[in-house]
């Protein structure tokens, strides 16, 4: 094979490094062993990436800031540590990883990325729906 054809053969293919062992999939096909996450911004703007199962948030927000998006210059952070995914509506610690939460391999997973410096107690969700119910933990002793 010339070089010409080569190049035009091996541009019609790319490599899913996601895959348990490096596969050639066409160029123009998702890596079914990756997840498309589609991140939203609070103003409302969105982007498409690729991850493999075993990336972190922590990992996810790293590549994000690497690759921040062009078209995201005004809300551009001065550092990936205060980047933070919220997934169904919870904060996403950095080491939960997206095969942890069981995401669709193949296919497009909506996450929403906000800054913020530190991430909310587990629980304080909870203590404060016992705060509007007057609910509390402590016993009464008779």
């Amino acid at each position: 094979m010339d070089g010409e054809r080569a190049r035009d053969f091996f541009s019609a293919w790319s490599v899913c490094v996601a895959a348990p062992h490096p596969l050639l999939i066409p160029s123009s096909s998702p890596c079914v062993f990756q997840i498309n996450l589609r991140l939203i911004l609070v103003s409302g703007k969105t982007k498409e990436f690729l991850f493999s199962p075993n990336d972190s948030a922590a990992d996810i927000a790293k590549h994000v800031y690497d690759n921040w998006p062009m078209d995201w210059e005004e809300e551009q952070v001065s550092s990936p540590n205060i980047l933070r995914l919220i997934y169904q509506g919870r904060f996403l610690h950095g080491n939960v990883t997206l095969g942890a939460l069981k995401l669709p391999l193949g296919k497009s997973t909506v996450m929403h990325l906000v800054a913020r410096e530190t991430l909310p107690e587990p629980n304080s969700q909870g203590q404060r729906n016992r705060e509007k119910t007057g609910e509390s933990n402590c016993c009464v002793i008779l």
